[in-house]
């Protein structure tokens, strides 16, 4: 799965890389960027004028309508290095298509496939050193858009800019974590925005987040906003759940990200005859399951995270632990995944897209 890159998009190469100054060893997952950025402008009615710079800052408005009615969203993904220097995007389709899912549902024009798949490969060929190689190791790449006309009449912008920006990262979370289940807050409703990846959704997470932090725990599992029966998501994750051998996990819904990952991992299961059920989760369920016994494991499934392994949850102010399972699906879905993206395994799926 290759694409051609053609001469359209003006490219301003830097005249001496940033890289010397980075200690990859002691990185902060989002606080160092690569020396190149990608950004286009939606005017007149059309995208115009891709480039490829030197990153740096911007000059905007202060009456940019992504200031005051938050028309932005944004999308994550990951390129890797193999031992042989060659480097490997994962699913990429899945991002194209879900950022214009999430510009639609902000009233934002979609960003055209042919040219966001044109600027990503040019943009991280440019920058491949920075693909670092190793477990754990990555560029994270983040694409995003955003309201750029001046004015602040409560109407949807009639500009924007469309950008790549890319971090080499390393893990997200290091060890398990531990979670709250939402009692009172929601991340999303029925109607709203919680299947797109708005910049306002986390933003609202922030919050509760640090409420839970502050009893001691990093992340949140979301219920439905209805009840505050169902469980939906976790944190900034897709979650499962695994009832004696059995996978569950929360439909997609407009209140649910449709994650890459998440998406993944189910069809890794299937192919690995795990029983997969997507359906609705209660929460009392799971509480009667780790109550007898029957719930072996609870993980997030993200970009960023990749899977990362819950070792207890807490509900109406008692904690339940999870005990550590010898033939843990988080380890093995983790394994298969990362094998996948690094080539260091077969990929059935047609998984990895190769950047030349």
């Amino acid at each position: 799965m290759n694409t051609p890159i053609s001469k359209k998009i003006n490219i301003q190469k830097v005249d001496k890389s940033r890289i010397d100054q980075v200690d990859f060893d002691k990185l902060v997952f989002g606080n160092v960027f690569s020396d190149h950025m990608f950004e286009c402008d939606f005017k007149d009615g059309v995208w115009q004028n891709p480039t490829i710079k030197a990153y740096g800052p911007l000059t905007i408005s202060p009456a940019a309508k992504v200031f005051h009615y938050g028309q932005a969203v944004f999308e994550g993904m990951k390129a890797f290095k193999d031992e042989e220097d060659k480097v490997w995007l994962f699913r990429p389709d899945q991002n194209a298509k879900r950022i214009n899912k999430s510009a639609a549902r902000l009233a934002i024009p979609e960003f055209p496939e042919d040219l966001f798949f044109e600027a990503l490969t040019t943009l991280v060929s440019m920058d491949r050193e920075w693909v670092r190689k190793g477990p754990g190791n990555s560029l994270y790449i983040r694409p995003f858009v955003f309201a750029t006309q001046a004015g602040v009449g409560a109407s949807p912008s009639t500009e924007y800019k469309f950008m790549i920006l890319m971090s080499p990262a390393q893990a997200y979370y290091t060890g398990d974590i531990q979670v709250e289940i939402a009692e009172h807050y929601s991340r999303s409703a029925n109607g709203g925005v919680g299947a797109a990846k708005a910049a306002g959704n986390y933003a609202a997470q922030f919050f509760p987040t640090n409420l839970a932090r502050e009893r001691g725990f990093q992340q949140i599992i979301w219920t439905d906003a209805s009840t505050h029966e169902y469980l939906e998501e976790a944190g900034t994750m897709n979650v499962f759940f695994r009832v004696n051998d059995t996978l569950l996990t929360a439909p997609i819904s407009d209140r649910i990200l449709d994650g890459v990952t998440r998406k993944s991992v189910i069809d890794l299961a299937k192919r690995d005859n795990i029983a997969v059920e997507e359906r609705r989760v209660l929460v009392s369920e799971i509480v009667e399951a780790a109550k007898n016994g029957s719930l072996k494991e609870i993980f997030g499934a993200g970009t960023a995270a990749v899977i990362s392994p819950i070792s207890a949850f807490s509900f109406q102010n008692k904690t339940y632990e999870i005990e550590k399972q010898e033939d843990s699906f988080a380890a093995k879905f983790k394994k298969e995944l990362t094998d996948i993206q690094r080539n260091l395994s077969e990929d059935p799926f047609g998984w990895r897209f190769e950047v030349v």
